[in-house]
């Protein structure tokens, strides 16, 4: 497998679209998912068959919620982008602060039990280095909301790498929780600088990314020319076994919390058709489990390649969060991170 070039003369200079359709794409994979998250696969697939892939979508919600909320995992990607803005750079002790007001505030929707337990620590005065959740908790919390620092430092990898890395450990410091966080990240990257799709180089590059944190989700990255070909129940098969040595199933059935196989999943779902939006958030769902975070990673990584305009607009514009935060919130919001990124 040959690597993705590293010069910078050949990194195309992103569309603001890309910037858009990034944040815009995780919320509405987000939301598509949450309405069925923790469901068997096949409740999931008749979810995928006869709702998502009809004519007519309708108005899929998640109880108790409207039409469109999205949870946790793009309420702290949102923070992210809110906290870039702010600031005019990436800032962890300023993230730090908004993940721990978020959850004092009670605004967060699916909340995951590490993440909830960093913030608890944060509001108690224990500094950003200190209060992830220590090994071997190693959920998908730091890969869920990981994707804007794909966009903020996707001509400077090693800024990306560390940048992912810390914003990971402010809730989770097992290094294979960091490894995942990298792979969204580099994998958002990749996604609006390379004009052409390569999908070996794509997976080499994100094995070397990821390699130093952690050698298996790296060494099972390499395996992913052999899976996309593969039907999504073959390669589920194997992708969801990745890694777990035991107690991250947690009685699961398809994809598990589990940071390395839920991120791998993501980028499967992607790369089966790294070109089309809408079948790439079905295949993440499809599958059953965790699925509003697979399709949020998914999301995000399609959405920052197709841009905005890939996506489907009737449902993209009913995203929100318990009636904030909306579609016009939200491209604001990217639109800035752009404006800022590209210093215009």
């Amino acid at each position: 497998m040959q690597a993705v070039s590293m010069q910078e003369g050949q990194i195309r200079q992103p569309r603001e679209s890309q910037f858009t359709g990034c944040l815009i794409g995780q919320c509405l994979g987000d939301a598509l998912g949450a309405v069925v998250e923790g469901y068997p696969p096949d409740m999931c697939r008749t979810y995928v068959d006869q709702i998502l892939k009809t004519p007519s979508v309708g108005e899929p919600r998640r109880e108790g919620y409207p039409v469109g909320q999205y949870t946790d995992d793009s309420q702290l990607a949102r923070e992210l982008l809110r906290s870039y803005v702010a600031c005019r750079r990436f800032d962890p002790p300023d993230y730090a602060r908004r993940i721990a007001a978020i959850f004092e505030k009670d605004e967060i929707v699916g909340r995951g039990f590490a993440t909830d337990e960093a913030a608890r620590r944060l509001r108690h005065g224990v500094p950003w280095e200190e209060a992830g959740a220590r090994p071997p908790s190693a959920g998908n919390g730091s890969a869920m909301r990981a994707a804007p620092v794909g966009l903020i430092f996707f001509d400077d990898p090693a800024m990306m790498v560390q940048a992912a890395h810390d914003q990971g450990r402010i809730t989770h410091q097992d290094r294979r929780c960091s490894a995942g966080a990298v792979a969204v990240a580099g994998a958002v990257a990749l996604a609006v600088r390379e004009e052409r799709f390569e999908l070996e180089s794509f997976v080499l590059q994100l094995a070397n990314w990821t390699h130093p944190f952690d050698p298996v989700l790296a060494e099972a990255l390499g395996q992913m020319p052999r899976w996309v070909p593969s039907s999504p129940e073959e390669a589920v098969a194997e992708i969801s076994r990745v890694g777990v040595t035991g107690g991250y199933t947690g009685g699961w059935e398809g994809i598990s919390p589990f940071v390395t196989s839920s991120v791998l999943w993501s980028l499967f779902s992607f790369l089966k058709t790294p070109d089309d939006y809408w079948e790439a958030i079905c295949t993440a769902i499809a599958v059953g489990g965790d699925v509003d975070t697979t399709a949020a990673m998914t999301g995000a990584i399609s959405g920052a390649r197709v841009g905005l305009e890939g996506i489907p607009s009737p449902l993209a514009r009913r995203v929100n969060d318990n009636g904030t935060w909306k579609y016009d919130d939200l491209v604001d919001l990217a639109r800035q991170c752009y404006q800022i990124r590209m210093g215009k």
